[in-house]
């Protein structure tokens, strides 16, 4: 037989495979161009997280935020923050008629925070489960994995901070980074 034969016999059975992976690069290429512009155009949520004293001075803060970012989370914005009294009294005035509001300043300008805008989908409810619950005692026992269980002593030292709903993101983001007053975005009514 003709080698020439031979070459368009062959040619002629690797047309069909060769027009099915063609269909199927278009595909994923439509399909990639597709999620990406949807994607592109999607807005994180963002959330306050802080690292309490007993976290900075305990060195747990790498842990921390080696946790954060196996989590998915950006870490947006940082800084570390000496609070006073006037400045731990305007952010936690919610609490200023609890019998525990002078325990709260006292630890909270014990030594340094870090301060730190996270930032994710779905990120104010998924830093609130990843921190655990308030109690740290407590955490050690029904969310041993969470940060307050690994790095919190009790209700009071639990080492981290978190916006409970997307209204307190809105307010607690400026309050350490006034200059992201208007970027806020909160997709959800309640946690």
């Amino acid at each position: 037989m003709d080698d020439g034969i031979q070459n368009n016999n062959f040619i002629l059975q690797m047309r069909p495979h060769f027009v099915g992976f063609s269909w199927i690069l278009v595909l994923l290429v439509f399909v990639s161009a597709s999620c990406s512009s949807t994607h592109g155009s999607m807005e994180l949520e963002r959330t306050l997280a802080i690292i309490k004293p007993d976290g900075l001075l305990g060195n747990y803060t790498d842990d921390i935020k080696r946790t954060i970012v196996e989590y998915s989370f950006s870490i947006f914005k940082e800084m570390i923050v000496q609070l006073d009294e006037a400045t731990v009294e305007k952010f936690y005035a919610e609490h200023s008629s609890k019998c525990f509001f002078s325990r709260l300043k006292k630890y909270m300008t014990s030594g340094p925070v870090l301060v730190m805008v996270l930032e994710k989908d779905n990120a104010i409810a998924d830093w609130r489960a990843l921190m655990g619950p308030t109690d740290a005692s407590k955490a050690k026992i029904t969310h041993p994995h969470s940060i307050r269980a690994k790095c919190g002593l009790d209700i009071e030292r639990n080492c981290v901070h978190g916006s409970d709903s997307p209204k307190s993101a809105q307010i607690e983001i400026p309050f350490f980074f006034k200059e992201l007053s208007s970027d806020v975005v909160a997709e959800h009514d309640e946690l």
